[in-house]
């Protein structure tokens, strides 16, 4: 009984030697990819990561916050996505959306319009162009929900007459009745637009948080939506 007890815990110990020993090698490609890739990008990217895939010999790769993948060599880059057929899991997806993730907390959501619907209680912010026709079918979306808080940051990447427009809306006397009359009616919005706006901090902020294009939502728990999703999605990322 003894021999037992002493030849299942030496197999304990090898088990747990072996294990520590395929992480450390896995660690090491894992290095060797990052350093070699890095060498060969320059200065043109950083490799902010790389990490094993479920598919033997294929490495992922984060350039900042975008997701490719590169052999053990770092010889060959791949770009695409990798999606499990077994379980329908889009793993790019998935990391590209944890590597993106924001804090909530962090948005300076005074520098928003602010639309509430219902309660209110479920929240999303909104990186929108006046002048953006997708901006524009989102917000017939959020029409049909209820239960909502939508907080706009006015972001003129469009135009000149993005910026001039985004003026009007934030100076005007009641920034939610004009922006949903633009919005959703077309009725161009007047005014000089002439006082303190926070265009500028919203542009610096979109840009900080990857946002190259509008419409761009953010929900509470960090993820991200990009372009007029259906109300199905939207509703059950508020979920």
């Amino acid at each position: 009984m003894r021999t037992k007890k002493y030849s299942l815990a030496i197999l304990s110990a090898f088990m747990a030697l072996l294990i520590s020993s395929l992480s450390f090698a896995q660690s090491t490609t894992e290095q060797k990819v990052r350093t070699e890739l890095q060498k060969q990008l320059g200065d043109r990217a950083k490799v902010t990561a790389v990490r094993s895939t479920p598919i033997q010999g294929l490495y992922e790769v984060a350039i900042g916050n975008d997701v490719v993948y590169a052999d053990a060599s770092a010889r060959y880059l791949v770009q695409g996505e990798v999606i499990d057929l077994k379980t329908g899991t889009n793993l790019t997806e998935q990391r590209s959306n944890d590597l993106n993730r924001i804090k909530w907390s962090e948005l300076p959501l005074n520098d928003a319009i602010k639309v509430v619907r219902g309660k209110g209680t479920r929240q999303v912010a909104v990186f929108a162009d006046p002048n953006c026709g997708f901006c524009k079918k989102l917000e017939k979306t959020f029409q049909q929900m209820d239960n909502v808080t939508i907080y706009t940051f006015l972001v003129p990447l469009l135009s000149t007459d993005s910026a001039i427009k985004s003026k009007q809306i934030w100076c005007s006397s009641d920034k939610v009745k004009t922006w949903s009359a633009w919005m959703l009616d077309g009725q161009a919005p007047s005014g000089q637009g002439n006082c303190d706006t926070p265009l500028e901090r919203n542009t610096a902020l979109a840009r900080k948080l990857g946002v190259t294009g509008t419409p761009a939502m953010f929900f509470t728990d960090g993820s991200r939506i990009s372009g007029a999703a259906p109300a199905a999605t939207i509703e059950k990322k508020l979920k």
